[in-house]
């Protein structure tokens, strides 16, 4: 998906100060494809094993990881797609009505954790039980 979708796309867009950040995901983290996101990247390579290194566990600093992608997969399998276009329909769709002011709430909310955990792990959220 790298080498035949993402970088030829990349390709078409000006994106000389494009930052990528990745989750630390193992299997995202194998080395070739860490040398494939450094050639392409070079230091704005957020990653584990990459020049900009991952904050560990750091779910609660991620907007896609505390809230996008959970928001998203809970209203596309709501109705339990049964087949690929199904599903790819319920992802399109999905992704199609998230309104621009949800991911501006999302970004103020974010933006807030980063001023309150100063770069440390938040214990009264991780922690809180």
């Amino acid at each position: 998906m790298i080498t035949n979708f993402f970088i030829p796309e990349l390709n078409n867009h000006d994106v000389q100060e494009l930052w990528f950040q990745q989750d630390g995901a193992t299997c995202h983290t194998v080395r070739v494809t860490i040398d494939l996101l450094k050639d392409t990247f070079g230091d704005r390579l957020i990653s584990r094993f990459g020049p900009g290194n991952w904050p560990p566990r750091s779910c609660d600093l991620t907007p896609l990881d505390y809230f996008l992608w959970g928001y998203v997969k809970s209203l596309v399998y709501a109705d339990k797609p049964q087949t690929l276009d199904h599903l790819e329909d319920n992802i399109r769709r999905v992704i199609a009505d998230i309104w621009p002011q949800m991911l501006e709430k999302v970004i103020e909310n974010w933006t807030s954790r980063l001023d309150y955990s100063r770069g440390s792990h938040m214990p009264e959220i991780i922690f809180k039980m």
